[in-house]
């Protein structure tokens, strides 16, 4: 069977970026390096390495048990592969190592960060937020223990506390600050503290009681209020709205690890602090126009039905105002595709007796 390009599993639209880049079979693709593609308009780290892993499974023979092997060239070759990439980042890191980050650099940052009296609340690993005892399965699958995205000296990404911290340190410089809470999240408000009936709260709750600790989300004129309960007490409820962490002095301590160059991994960065989870983040089909320095960006099936509209907004913002120079438009692409409808009960009966019909016409021939 002749496999064409069209057959690799999650290309897409990105067919063509390839075809004009030479790219035009299953075997080159297979064959191709990873820095080869993540240099083309819209094809960032992990959807390359997914594509060239599904152009390699459509060459490979298939065992018994239905999986794929390796040769030992493609062991050697895979393995060669590794040991580039390792090199490639190794020379960067050797080429920044020491220089001073400059205003609008596109960077991460690793984070361990305490409570006043000491409590970690953020780290940027699953093994120091096991070793804090602070791990969470759902929030490692959210991206939640990863270095933090930052482009130097923009407000939004970081507390200011942070931002300004960050704008005097050296790549790989190791520090601890302590940020106060007016650079952090702000003084505590005793404004924000509302003490709510438990008749309303449970009207306002599904009908629930309240609990201590539990999150409490209220809707007042058009705004969404988030806070806490912390208390019951004399028949009402104590919500607290103000942050969590509000009026605390908080520890940090930092280490700059890598700056972002890459066009395409710049996009799929901003599409994990929008909260997109970075597992999923291949299934986005993006592609880019030069000419009309146009993003666009196909929506998977798995989040078709979900509501993104403050998601793509904020994404679309966040892309034509820190990357402006390269990006115009954003254009988000939802495809629903046709569901074959069933057959009604006059078309199931009609498809019956052709089919009877049919058979009455083999025997008869068959007698014959």
């Amino acid at each position: 069977m002749s496999l064409k390009l069209e057959d690799v599993k999650g290309l897409g639209k990105k067919v063509d970026t390839l075809k004009e880049a030479g790219i035009d079979s299953v075997e080159k693709l297979a064959n191709s390096k990873l820095e080869d593609l993540t240099e083309l308009k819209g094809i960032g780290k992990a959807t390359a390495e997914k594509i060239i892993k599904s152009a390699k499974e459509l060459l490979q023979p298939e065992t018994k048990e239905g999986e794929t092997e390796l040769t030992e060239k493609e062991e050697d070759e895979e393995e060669k592969k590794i040991q580039e990439e390792i090199k490639k980042l190794e020379e960067k890191k050797a080429k920044l190592q020491g220089n001073k980050v400059e205003d609008g650099d596109f960077i991460l940052v690793k984070i361990t960060a305490r409570t006043q009296k000491g409590k970690i609340f953020r780290v940027s690993s699953e093994e120091d937020a096991k070793k804090a005892r602070i791990y969470d399965e759902n929030k490692a699958k959210q991206g939640f223990y990863t270095p933090e995205f930052v482009i130097v000296g923009k407000p939004g990404f970081v507390n200011e506390g942070l931002t300004e911290t960050i704008k005097e340190m050296n790549f790989f410089e190791k520090k601890s600050v302590r940020i106060p809470p007016t650079k952090a999240f702000g003084k505590r408000d005793p404004q924000k503290i509302e003490r709510i009936g438990i008749a309303k709260f449970r009207r306002l709750n599904e009908g629930k009681n309240p609990e201590i600790g539990q999150e409490f989300v209220k809707q007042t004129q058009g705004q969404t209020q988030r806070g806490n309960v912390t208390n019951v007490l004399q028949g009402r409820v104590i919500v607290d709205y103000n942050h969590p962490l509000a009026g605390q002095n908080l520890d940090y301590n930092l280490e700059i690890i890598d700056k972002i160059e890459d066009f395409n991994e710049k996009i799929e960065y901003f599409m994990i602090n929008k909260g997109i989870p970075q597992e999923s983040i291949s299934e986005f089909q993006v592609s880019y126009i030069p000419k009309s320095k146009t993003l666009e960006i196909t929506i998977p099936k798995m989040f078709l039905f979900q509501n993104l509209t403050y998601v793509k907004f904020g994404l679309a913002m966040d892309l034509q105002s820190h990357m402006a120079d390269e990006i115009d438009d954003v254009k988000f692409i939802e495809v629903f595709e046709k569901i074959p409808l069933p057959a009604t009960p006059s078309e199931s009966v009609m498809k019956k007796v052709e089919e009877f019909n049919k058979e009455q016409e083999e025997k008869e021939e068959i007698k014959d």
